[in-house]
């Protein structure tokens, strides 16, 4: 059963890695989108955030069992992989990727909910499951990389290639063990969906700043996602996507180092270093080149740990914390809801403006104005948010 549950870790991240980074890249060279049109194409994924609680909430957890309609939802997804990589242009593709991003958000919470299901000790078994998550996508960089589909043009593989693997996990589905739904028989509202039990959380003042701090951070976060990968390529990075996946390895790392950097620094500390990190990634891409000063590209990388783990796998512990156990689902549901839906979609919006704004066409764009929009932002919620937020011992609820 391990090694099943595993190999659905690996498979659903791998996916969403396949294509996902060099999505930016293969719109502009191959689609030839423009950068609006690229941060409405990345948008989709916050689009399916928002919409992927209702459908848990209304059919997965009523209707049925979670391993069967992640299997439906991916053997969907596969089609719509394959059918994407016949559009030659942006009106024939958007529809495609934002029907797949609405089926395929639904499918992150429905792998936890099969390996929660069937754990003994979640607190201590779930982590070395979701490792596997992270190799997926690292996996996933490191095969375009030595591909070299970037510099052969060739990106459309990447989507026959997350094809082909949401294949094998739709098929992968319907032998994990079985995994009723949770509500059946339950009457379940819209308010239960979303989460607005936990909207009482935000009437502790230090909690509201940390909230809407998290949804500002997101605009920055949502210009790595979407522009890095097109930067590299156009800067004259080799095998950029594979590069990149330095930044999974370096989320893995600070992700099992978080315990001892709680103790060390608490948890206002830890935020304030996880926004730095934003900053300081953005600069270093800033000045960077593909040339003499490489590093500086490499070290923004690498920065990807301390910023995603430090801001936002903080931000996670914070909320399961502050909640306690009555509101602890619907908490980190209405955080998630903020951020990867309201927060990146803001985001992705603003950097396709931005990035649009800075083209120097046919000569790619001026990335060293570019990057400081976002280090810029980081900034001022890094500061709003250290003047504001009050570090308190956190009582468990």
């Amino acid at each position: 059963m391990t090694i099943r549950l595993s190999l659905m870790m690996f498979l659903e991240f791998f996916i969403w890695g396949a294509w996902f980074v060099t999505m930016g890249t293969y719109l502009s060279r191959t689609i030839k989108a423009t950068d609006i049109e690229n941060g409405m194409a990345y948008g989709t994924q916050s689009l399916g955030a928002i919409l992927a609680p209702f459908v848990i909430g209304l059919i997965a957890d009523r209707y049925f069992s979670a391993q069967k309609i992640l299997g439906a939802l991916h053997f969907i997804g596969a089609a719509l992989m394959f059918w994407i990589t016949g559009m030659d242009d942006f009106g024939g593709f958007y529809p495609i990727i934002l029907a797949y991003m609405i089926l395929y958000m639904p499918t992150l919470a429905l792998v936890n909910s099969v390996a929660f299901r069937q754990l003994t000790d979640p607190e201590n078994q779930f982590a070395r499951l979701r490792v596997w998550g992270t190799v997926g996508w690292i996996i996933a960089g490191l095969l375009i990389g030595w591909l070299n589909w970037e510099e052969q043009g060739a990106l459309v593989n990447t989507f026959y290639m997350a094809a082909v693997a949401s294949l094998g996990l739709g098929v992968l589905s319907f032998f994990l063990p079985e995994t009723p739904p949770g509500g059946k028989g339950k009457d379940i509202s819209i308010g239960d969906i979303i989460g607005t039990d936990a909207l009482k959380l935000l009437k502790d003042r230090n909690y509201l700043v940390f909230f809407i701090a998290s949804i500002l951070i997101c605009i920055p976060l949502a210009f790595y996602y979407q522009e890095a990968n097109k930067y590299m390529n156009e800067v004259g990075v080799s095998q950029a996507a594979a590069k990149m996946a330095l930044g999974q390895v370096s989320e893995l790392v600070f992700m099992l180092l978080i315990p001892w950097f709680f103790r060390k620094f608490g948890l206002k500390y830890m935020l304030l270093i996880g926004m730095g990190a934003w900053v300081l990634r953005y600069v270093c891409f800033s000045f960077g080149n593909a040339d003499d000063l490489m590093s500086l590209i490499y070290l923004g990388i690498i920065l990807h740990g301390i910023c995603y783990d430090f801001f936002f796998v903080t931000g996670q512990i914070y909320t399961e914390k502050k909640a306690g156990e009555n509101i602890k689902s619907a908490a980190q549901g209405l955080i998630t809801l903020a951020t990867y839906g309201v927060g990146m979609y803001i985001g992705f919006a603003i950097a396709g403006r931005i990035v649009e704004s800075l083209s120097l066409d046919p000569a790619g764009h001026d990335w060293g104005r570019i990057w400081m929009y976002p280090a810029g932002i980081a900034a001022a919620v890094l500061i709003l948010f250290a003047l504001i937020f009050r570090e308190k011992k956190i009582q468990e609820k």
